[in-house]
């Protein structure tokens, strides 16, 4: 018996694929899965009706509708909790996790007013969309603003619309950019341990142990004393450090900055750098603070 193929696509506008059928005519549930990760089923469109109807599975076999496959196009069901958006899905970097191609990062607020407020930045970047995140960098002996801060928005659109032009902030023209410490997108990362910039002195080994479990098992959580505002964490996958790396992440409402850990040899300054400090010393500060004459 000649092989048969039906047509299957995974949106009925898409171009579809042929997939092989048995000798007895019917579709193995797992042929179709092989070629449309995390498929259900099949549906196609009535001729007649021009209403969707299912085909019938049983055991994990499709069985063909009353007429025969015929030249129809099948559509792919997937689990209504797990179907797969494929603008976000890409194999080169499927272990990205829990992450689309557009996210949102940290913004520098440069040219604050000494006055303006947590609260203040708060309720001014709320009129761009929702708000992640505010902070403005204070002195640590004095609490004096430094006239400077950051803030994070949850939607990309958001973000790029408040990079995208010059802000009033109480009386005074302000600067929104992503901090020049954000890492490139070309840097290598193979290493399984990462680099934890920004950290505050509050956040302790378990405390980083079990935020970053949720990414993949974590074999070690290293925080330098005395206290120098930054931590290393070790996974047990490569590929998980690799796909944290470069991402702004919220802990305990302060967020830090993932990068990959330098090689051993690389000396303290380099590090005390990356963990974000500002001008030419190395104060106490745990959020990123190195401002230059290119933000």
């Amino acid at each position: 018996m000649a092989e048969m193929y039906i047509r299957v696509a995974e949106e009925e506008n898409e171009e579809p694929m042929e997939i092989p059928s048995e000798d007895d005519g019917t579709v193995l549930l797992s042929t179709v899965a092989a070629q449309f990760p995390g498929a259900c089923g099949l549906r196609y469109r009535s001729p007649v009706s021009q209403c969707m109807r299912g085909v019938r599975l049983v055991d994990g076999i499709l069985h063909a509708p009353e007429n025969g496959w015929g030249n129809l196009v099948y559509v792919v069901n997937y689990p209504k909790d797990n179907k797969r958006k494929m603008d976000e899905i890409d194999a080169s970097s499927a272990t990205k996790i829990k992450r689309g191609d557009q996210k949102t990062s940290d913004l520098i607020v440069l040219g604050l007013p000494w006055k303006t407020s947590e609260q203040d930045l708060k309720d001014y970047f709320s009129t761009f969309g929702e708000v992640i995140m505010v902070q403005v960098k204070r002195d640590v002996k004095t609490g004096n603003s430094k006239g400077f801060g950051f803030v994070r928005f949850t939607e990309w659109e958001s973000q790029g619309k408040v990079m995208s032009q010059r802000h009033m902030i109480d009386g005074r023209w302000c600067d929104c950019k992503l901090p020049n410490s954000k890492q490139g997108p070309d840097e290598p990362m193979r290493s399984r341990k990462v680099f934890v910039g920004r950290c505050t002195e509050d956040m302790t080994t378990d405390e980083l142990r079990q935020f970053f479990m949720q990414y993949g098992e974590v074999t070690d959580v290293f925080i330098p004393k005395p206290f120098r505002a930054f931590a290393f964490v070790t996974f047990a996958d490569d590929q998980v450090a690799a796909s944290l790396c470069g991402e702004d992440l919220i802990i305990k409402g302060i967020s830090v900055h993932i990068s990959n850990a330098e090689p051993k040899h690389n000396n303290t300054r380099q590090m005390m750098e990356r963990a974000g400090r500002f001008g030419n010393g190395f104060g106490v500060g745990g959020f990123g603070e190195r401002v230059n004459e290119s933000c």
